[in-house]
């Protein structure tokens, strides 16, 4: 009954949209999202991920977290996090080359296609690494 509320007034999507990053759904009701607020989340790019019963949600929601998703539109620029504080040098580069790798096998020419690659921490200066 809250999905077809929801689905009436389209301004609440788009806010709820707005407000978070990603959305769960129980296998239950999965089958009506899309009917209902389907359209507009798919548009905004932020469909719910299903989570059956049996899994555990804490585990679900760092997954959730940690995952990335790139975009490549009309921009020729992309940033994206490939690591935190408590992380060892180690697991950052290795974040890094599979970032790296992982973007370049969508583009078309491979490597032809990057002109140049930096590395920065937030407040620090950016290092050129390719």
């Amino acid at each position: 009954e809250e999905l077809k509320k929801l689905n009436k007034n389209k301004k609440l999507v788009k806010k709820m949209c707005n407000q978070y990053d990603a959305f769960l759904c129980s296998e239950s009701i999965i089958k009506l999202v899309p009917r209902l607020v389907g359209p507009h989340m798919h548009r905004m790019g932020k469909f719910p991920t299903v989570c059956a019963m049996s899994e555990s949600l804490p585990e679900k929601v760092v997954e959730l977290q940690s995952t990335v998703k790139f975009q490549l539109k009309k921009v020729l620029c992309l940033g994206t996090c490939v690591g935190h504080v408590e992380m060892t040098e180690d697991q950052v580069r290795q974040n890094t080359v599979m970032a790296i790798n992982f973007l370049v096998s969508l583009l078309k020419k491979n490597w032809q296609n990057l002109k140049s690659a930096y590395i920065k921490s937030t407040m620090g200066k950016p290092q050129r690494i390719y």
